[in-house]
């Protein structure tokens, strides 16, 4: 009988232990650090790092980079996609300013022949460019070795 106590309380820690770890798993998993490399002198990077950072669910480490030209070229990212800052992501490079739910979208998905996600110059409205009630309409691309194609749409107002 003893040992058979024994052997339903380790089964419980057992298991308890593989629940606790899998918990565990998920949550390290959200918790991603990204690193977003800026110009020290664009303001709306800071503000879209923070975007990002929604609900703790992912940190952004901000790095100040003095040549962005090199290293958006070293990355891939198309001249005429080009913004103000360069993120990588899970080995994705996210550029510009585009919504933390495409790069959530993205990081589920992982598609391939997808370098990564752009959004173009930097619309106002988009997230780091919110002033007011204005907002340009929108384009999140995806590009990579393969073309590029429309990843999601926003309207303007």
């Amino acid at each position: 009988m003893l040992a058979f106590v024994r052997t339903a309380i380790a089964r419980r820690s057992l298991s308890g232990a593989l629940v606790l770890g899998t918990a565990l798993s998920a949550c390290a998993a959200q918790a991603a650090t990204y690193t977003m490399f800026r110009d020290p002198g664009c303001g709306c990077c800071l503000e879209w790092a923070s975007h990002m950072e929604q609900g703790e669910r992912h940190e952004v480490e901000a790095v100040d980079h003095p040549d962005m030209a090199t290293l958006k070229a070293e990355r891939g990212v198309p001249g005429d996609l080009r913004s103000c800052h360069t993120m990588v992501a899970a080995g994705y490079v996210i550029e510009g300013h585009v919504p933390a739910a495409d790069v959530e979208r993205l990081l589920a998905e992982r598609p391939t022949g997808v370098t990564g996600l752009a959004v173009a110059g930097m619309p106002m409205g988009s997230p780091g460019m919110e002033h007011g009630d204005h907002r340009q309409p929108y384009q999140v691309i995806a590009f990579g070795p393969e073309g590029r194609s429309v990843w999601n749409s926003y309207t303007g107002s």
